[in-house]
């Protein structure tokens, strides 16, 4: 059985919105993905490391639209890892696994890795948002789109915008 690593933040969490959320409540001013393309939260975002430090921030976040029933159908056909180089932020640790476990309760605590380097998993495919954890993965790899790498055009890596593309391209294929 083929094992997929699947990112938490940016494909199975919806990060953007309550960055984009908080933004708001801190300044009154609303932004788009098009006013942070191209940029990295920390760039994009002037508080961002203040937010995901702060407990509690990873419970608030939504799941991606499709995420759920999708990763569930994968599930049932791949050996599914979600990981998350959480170990960054320490302090998240305790609320990302809660959050796995109340939006993705199929998912085993054997099915959850915290670190701070992805290629310490072996794996045949990644599902990512950040070049970072992309180009050091020896496998198939697929870029999940995200704002901060809209205008990159790179053909490395299989590009997918939403979670309807990942089981067309993962499932249809089995």
């Amino acid at each position: 059985m083929k094992r997929i690593l699947v990112d938490m933040d940016g494909v199975l969490a919806d990060v953007y919105s309550r960055f984009f959320e908080l933004y708001e409540q801190e300044t009154g001013h609303r932004l788009s993905a098009g006013d942070v393309a191209g940029k990295l939260e920390a760039e994009a975002f002037p508080h961002q490391l203040k937010w995901v430090t702060t407990r509690g921030f990873f419970r608030t976040v939504p799941v991606m639209e499709g995420s759920v029933e999708g990763l569930k159908k994968l599930n049932a056909i791949y050996e599914i890892i979600v990981v998350s180089l959480a170990t960054e932020f320490p302090q998240s640790l305790t609320d990302k696994q809660l959050w796995v476990h109340d939006h993705f309760s199929f998912i085993g605590w054997q099915q959850l890795v915290f670190c701070g380097n992805k290629n310490l998993i072996k794996a045949d495919i990644i599902i990512d948002d950040h070049l970072k954890n992309l180009d050091q993965f020896d496998g198939e790899t697929i870029m999940f789109t995200q704002p901060h790498n809209i205008l990159l055009n790179d053909t490395r890596h299989k590009r997918v915008s939403s979670w309807a593309e990942i089981e067309n391209l993962l499932i249809n294929r089995k």
